[in-house]
């Protein structure tokens, strides 16, 4: 008798997605209670909001799971366009809203969703698409690796207009790892690399800004009260984590100490209440969640399934490299959240979604 039941997905990418989201929804309340009470009057307000947006990007994350996967390949230069439309408008004054210094946002009071984080995504399929129409094609300098690469420039262009040093960092590089595994030559990939190395050169020394984060990076203890203090900080409260931590809700640096704890320095708050073992616990996961992914992405029945599941787990990878390389020290501050763990509304529900979509890759491996 024929087996009708239909395939499930590799259900490994979704349990360790929803432990990572259950560490960030205990973690956001911990990092935030000081910061909600002292600014909303409501201990459980980044709470709340996080769970909120948990829920939405849960539902999400299902939903696509059981769409084929294959209609964003349809519309994927559709889906583009409308990414790099929300990207202009976010740069026209009284419709794109300045938070953090960045006019990165479009909303209304305190909802709002970063286009940003949309075209991320919305260049992965694109690109997907791309590599995945002419595959020897990308053995050619011109034909195979200006197009996409030229598309990435768009992109960041209008990303660093805003502007985003961090996003631009994590779109070249989760690029740079799509057309890599398209078939693109090294020595075209190491070429292009100086040159955008050369150009973030450029972007950083161009802004002041940017520069006193690289200064900061480089020996916060020069400047404690400036531009290293974040560095700092994050130092201080990895420092007294120590092995075991002091315990959960029991941090000192979340006293407003260590600016934004519940976002880009949610891992140094966790470190320093878990302590080593813990931080080492949630490195482990995400090291499992991007194995499989990269699993699902070499098992992929088609082209398109397998760039797509690449540019998404790159994206993952390098957010997760990029956050906690900051919270250590290894990193200028880029102000890149920690996927599943930051708080964060348009950034979580779409990690989520992403997630929802390599599930859908590792449903079709079998079939």
């Amino acid at each position: 008798m024929q087996n009708t039941k239909s395939p499930s997905p590799d259900l490994m990418i979704p349990l360790v997605t929803v432990v990572l989201l259950a560490i960030g929804v205990v973690m956001v309340h911990s990092a935030s209670t000081i910061l909600s009470q002292e600014h909303f009057h409501d201990a459980f307000y980044y709470f709340k909001r996080q769970l909120m947006w948990a829920s939405l990007g849960l539902i999400s994350m299902y939903v696509v799971s059981r769409v084929d996967y294959r209609i964003f390949s349809r519309y994927a230069r559709q889906i583009l366009l409308l990414c790099l439309l929300f990207l202009g408008l976010v740069l026209i004054p009284h419709i794109g809203q300045v938070r953090g210094g960045s006019r990165a946002w479009l909303g209304i009071g305190t909802f709002g969703i970063q286009p940003s984080e949309f075209a991320k995504f919305g260049l992965l399929i694109f690109l997907s698409w791309y590599l995945s129409q002419e595959p020897d094609r990308m053995r050619s300098f011109r034909k195979g690796l200006v197009p996409p690469l030229l598309m990435m420039g768009l992109v960041i262009g209008l990303v660093m207009l805003e502007p985003d040093l961090g996003q631009s960092a994590v779109i070249a590089g989760s690029t740079m790892i799509m057309v890599f595994v398209a078939g693109a030559r090294i020595e075209h990939l190491v070429g292009m690399g100086m040159v955008g190395l050369v150009a973030f050169a450029g972007l950083i020394a161009a802004a002041p800004y940017r520069l006193q984060r690289v200064l900061s990076f480089l020996d916060p203890w020069k400047y404690p009260d400036t531009i290293g203090y974040h560095i700092i900080m994050s130092l201080i409260a990895l420092g007294q984590g120590a092995i075991i931590g002091v315990g959960l809700g029991h941090s000192t640096q979340k006293h407003l100490y260590l600016p934004e704890p519940q976002t880009d320095f949610i891992f140094a708050i966790l470190s320093e209440e878990l302590g080593l073992i813990g931080g080492v616990l949630v490195i482990l996961l995400f090291t499992v969640l991007i194995w499989r992914g990269l699993r699902a992405a070499m098992r992929a029945p088609d082209r398109f399934g397998s760039y797509l599941a690449t540019g998404l787990t790159g994206v993952i990878a390098v957010q997760v490299f990029i956050n906690i390389g900051v919270v250590i020290g290894l990193m200028p501050v880029t102000g890149i959240t920690l996927p599943f763990l930051s708080y964060g509304g348009s950034s979580l529900t779409l990690m989520l979604t992403a997630v929802g979509v390599l599930m859908n890759i590792s449903r079709a491996t079998n079939y």
